[in-house]
């Protein structure tokens, strides 16, 4: 048991995780550069969000093109 009354080998906390958590803390507190995980989660959103909208582009565009050609086909007739 640590000096705190946490037995680690309880908690599974691996000496990687606790410096991610370190470091992480410090990034959050502007001690260390990087992004913060305020900043870090809004940049997965903002990624998340422009694949779905480069999704819904590409259909339109599909569609866009195929009532072009539906509009082509209908004027030879």
């Amino acid at each position: 048991m640590g000096g705190d009354g946490v037995d680690r080998r309880q908690d599974r906390c691996t000496a990687e995780t606790l410096r991610k958590w370190v470091r992480r803390a410090e990034r959050d507190s502007g001690l260390r550069a990087g992004l913060t995980s305020s900043d870090r989660d809004r940049l997965k959103a903002l990624e998340r969000e422009n694949r779905e909208l480069q999704r819904a582009n590409e259909i339109l565009r599909k569609a866009a093109a195929f009532f072009a050609q539906a509009e082509l086909d209908r004027r030879g007739k």
